[in-house]
């Protein structure tokens, strides 16, 4: 069976297409990006702006397009923190539902640290024991932790890249002051929110997902894509230190210029590497490895359970 997973996030609209088959791992078949950068059309209390809107819609459309071109069978559709939050969610949805007839699920940012882990705990098996997933979006961070295909500890915060980057560092290259600002917030925001996790002790696997993780893995000497997604790529807590006054001094276009470095992502990678350092270094994580499945694999792999009968 083909299947589409079109994940519609703060930058990207971005349509997965796989070949699924009972007990087989899902083989990618195509993936197609659309620049969104819906962060960018939030009025000061989040709601989505007309340009914001004719461009989603524009994006969908045309994923819709490459998804029918692409022979897929069934369509997933999800939408996470940015509209999840838009006081104009609702008007938005119903606008793109009418004019390209994709009905968006709104993924809570508990069923984004659910999914994630389904798919983290897939890829690696059961071997991997108590498992501690983080993934780093736009627009929030997710954790989650425990020794099932279910975790047992998860939380959701609005630390994403691109939320900090445009509410905390608004100058390119960033004042001082304000990276540390934002290095004391973030870390006062993910402390109160650790004792479930402390709670389940030492994880026998950290893992992290995520362009943000994956770029930040890259420019700290990791493989690059090219390499297949079979080979483990790594993110330790020490050279993440290093290279984030690295990254402070450094202008969004030099960033760009960095292995592994999307011009479109360079401009909030500070964000996430300071989000990435606080949390490895409050929950003593020295390393953390690189799972290439992470939310768009999980709403696939429930799918196929549904279709199974599994609950």
């Amino acid at each position: 069976m083909r299947l589409g997973v079109l994940d519609v996030g703060s930058n990207t609209v971005h349509l997965l297409v796989v070949d699924a088959h009972e007990g087989a791992r899902p083989l990618p078949a195509h993936s197609d990006k659309s620049e969104l950068r819906l962060a960018e059309h939030l009025t000061e209390d989040g709601t989505i702006d007309d340009a914001g809107r004719d461009r989603l819609v524009v994006c969908v459309q045309r994923a819709l397009e490459v998804a029918e071109d692409r022979g897929t069978e069934d369509l997933l559709a999800f939408a996470t923190s940015a509209l999840r939050e838009a006081p104009n969610s609702r008007e938005v949805l119903d606008r793109v539902r009418a004019e390209t007839g994709v009905d968006l699920e709104v993924l809570t940012g508990e069923d984004e640290a659910r999914l994630t882990f389904l798919a983290v705990r897939r890829w690696f098996g059961w071997s991997s024991g108590h498992l501690l997933v983080m993934d780093i979006g736009g627009g929030s961070l997710e954790m989650a932790a425990g020794i099932d295909e279910t975790p047992d500890a998860l939380m959701s915060l609005p630390l994403g890249a691109g939320r900090l980057t445009r509410t905390m560092l608004r100058h390119d290259p960033p004042d001082a002051k304000d990276v540390k600002a934002l290095r004391k917030h973030v870390r006062s925001e993910i402390a109160a929110t650790l004792r479930p996790f402390e709670a389940l002790g030492n994880p026998d696997h950290p893992v992290a997902t995520s362009k943000t993780f994956r770029s930040l893995a890259r420019i700290t000497g990791a493989p690059p894509s090219s390499e297949g997604d079979l080979v483990a790529r790594m993110l330790s807590l020490e050279d993440l230190t290093k290279w984030v006054p690295k990254l402070a001094g450094m202008s969004a276009d030099k960033r760009g210029g960095l292995p592994g470095v999307s011009s479109g992502r360079a401009h909030q990678l500070l964000a996430g590497a300071i989000v990435a350092e606080a949390a490895m270094d409050l929950l003593d994580i020295e390393e953390v490895q690189v799972c290439p499945w992470a939310l768009r694999e999980g709403l696939i792999l429930r799918r196929l359970d549904w279709m199974r009968g599994e609950p």
